[in-house]
Formats: structure tokens, C-alpha cells, sequence
């Protein structure tokens, strides 16, 4: 971070001092006065042919020279080049996952609700289960589902004794805990790259930075010129690069806190029911018992 500062604050007064030089280069230097004989002045004639004052019509063209995208990354090193597809890749993809995060977290969050509300709708439990044991598409149903067929498991060989009601529970709470942790796990899939992108992308960046500088330096010690004509093209270069690892690495970070929070509320969710599931069996199981 030390080293960074540093050249925060060398390059800026780098470009100061070429631009000093630029100007004090580009003063006229006056030349000697005329010794000859002065000039005879006469009359000028009146001009005989027409002039064209018609305006035109015409746009003036493109400035030649111009700093576009295209000609940032086509003039640059190849090592910078590589830097900048690399940010590019890494840019595409965590959009693909955020945009990918968005429609899923929001899939789940309506599906969760509407079961929710299929299951305190005074629905038998045995009907539940055949609904939804076909198949699960959201974590909610297979945390009921896993559950459910753990209950009926305890009572395949007839109603549990008493003294096994305990062991009942904690396998019913188990089984849901675990399907807790799967889903879950499955939906944070992909965070860790939009958390390595959020970290790294930077640095990549600022690597280019340092390079399109050094080839900078090169320039001008291979031109003997310090104008900014010569060091402008490879600090534009090098700033680019940073400026691609900042737009990969902003998205990457903001998503991913957001994903992060959602997904532990989401599980929050998960837990609460699981609680109140388990709550319901284990009062059924009490009263099967007496």
C-alpha cells in the first residue's frame, strides 16, 4: 500500500514536470530585426476576380491522434493486453453469476412463500408428502420432505416406545439440519469466484498500471525525449488496465455482500421453519406415546 502511494503522488508531478517542459519547448524564440532596405509601399489594386464566401456544409473529420477503447488496447504492450482480456473475462463471468444469483434467490423466495402458505393451510401432512416427494425444487420442501420420511421410518415397525421418543427427535432434527446445510451450499455455489474477483482484480489491474509505466520510462530513454507525446500513449495504457481491474472488482464486491446477506437470511428462514416443523412432530410423537 506504501508503494502505491508513492507513485499516487510521483505521477502526477511527473506529468506537471513534462508539461512544463512541453510549454517551455514550445516558446516561439524571436528573431533579429530586418536590416535591409525598407519596403517600398504602393497602392494595392482592387482584386478582378470573385471570391466563393459560400459557407460549407461539410462536418469537420475526427481529430487524428484521438484516445478511444480501441486504440487504448491495440497500442498496448502485450503483457497489458493479456491483463486487460483477463479483467474482461473475469467481468463477463461474475456478471453472468450475478445476474444468475438475482433470478435464483428470487426463484426461491416465492417458491419458499408459497409453500409456506400450502403448509399452515391445514393440510394433512401424509397429503403434503405425496405433493411434494415426486419432487423438491426448493430448499423449504426438501427440509419437510427429509423430515417427514425420518418420521415415518420410526414408525415402520409399529408406534416407538417411550423410551425411544428422545432418539426419534434427534435424528428428525438431524435429518433436517443436514438438508439445511446441502441447500444451502448449493445456493452459495459461485459466490467464492465474485469474492476472488472483488479481491484480486485490483492488483491485476494495478500490475498493468506498472508495466505500461516501465514501458513508459523505456520510451523515453530510448527517444531522449521527455514530451508528452511520447509518455502520454503508455501511462493512458497503464491507466486503462487500472481502470478495468476497479470496473471488474466494484460489481463483483457490491454483489456478492448483497448475495451473502440474502443467503443468510434465506437460512434464517430455513431454520425457523425446521423449528416449528420439528415442534409439530415432536407433539405428535408425545401424543402417540401415551
Amino acid at each position: 500500500m506504501k508503494i502505491t502511494r508513492v507513485f499516487a503522488v510521483l505521477l502526477p508531478a511527473l506529468l506537471i514536470c513534462l508539461a512544463l517542459t512541453e510549454a517551455t519547448q514550445a516558446q516561439p524564440t524571436p528573431s533579429a530585426a530586418p536590416t535591409g532596405e525598407p519596403a517600398q509601399s504602393e497602392a494595392l489594386a482592387a482584386p478582378t476576380t470573385n471570391i466563393d464566401v459560400a459557407p460549407t456544409t461539410e462536418a469537420p473529420g475526427p481529430a487524428i491522434g484521438g484516445i478511444s477503447v480501441v486504440s487504448l488496447f491495440m497500442r498496448a504492450d502485450l503483457l497489458v493486453k493479456g491483463v486487460m482480456i483477463l479483467l474482461l473475462i473475469a467481468s463477463l463471468w461474475s456478471w453472468t453469476i450475478i445476474i444468475n444469483k438475482t433470478l435464483a434467490l428470487g426463484a426461491l423466495r416465492r417458491r419458499a412463500s408459497k409453500f409456506e402458505k400450502i403448509f399452515w393451510s391445514g393440510r394433512s401432512l401424509d397429503d403434503l408428502y405425496q405433493q411434494f416427494s415426486a419432487g423438491t425444487n426448493h430448499p423449504m420442501a426438501a427440509v419437510f420432505i427429509a423430515a417427514l420420511r425420518e418420521w415415518r421410518r420410526a414408525f415402520e415397525g409399529g408406534a416407538p416406545r417411550e423410551s425411544m421418543l428422545a432418539s426419534v427427535k434427534d435424528r428428525i432434527d438431524k435429518a433436517m439440519s443436514v438438508t439445511i446445510l446441502r441447500e444451502t451450499d448449493g445456493i452459495e455455489r459461485q459466490l467464492g469466484f465474485l469474492a476472488t474477483v472483488g479481491a484480486t482484480a485490483p492488483f491485476i489491474g494495478l500490475f498493468g498500471t506498472v508495466w505500461g509505466i516501465m514501458n513508459s520510462f523505456s520510451a523515453i530513454a530510448a527517444r531522449h525525449d521527455t514530451t508528452l507525446a511520447v509518455v502520454a500513449p503508455g501511462i493512458a495504457e497503464a491507466l486503462f488496465a487500472t481502470a478495468m481491474g476497479l470496473l471488474a472488482a466494484i460489481p463483483a464486491v457490491i454483489f456478492y455482500n448483497r448475495f451473502v446477506n440474502e443467503i443468510a437470511r434465506y437460512s434464517n428462514r430455513l431454520d425457523a421453519f425446521a423449528d416449528e416443523f420439528s415442534a409439530i412432530l415432536s407433539r405428535q410423537l408425545d401424543e402417540k406415546a401415551r
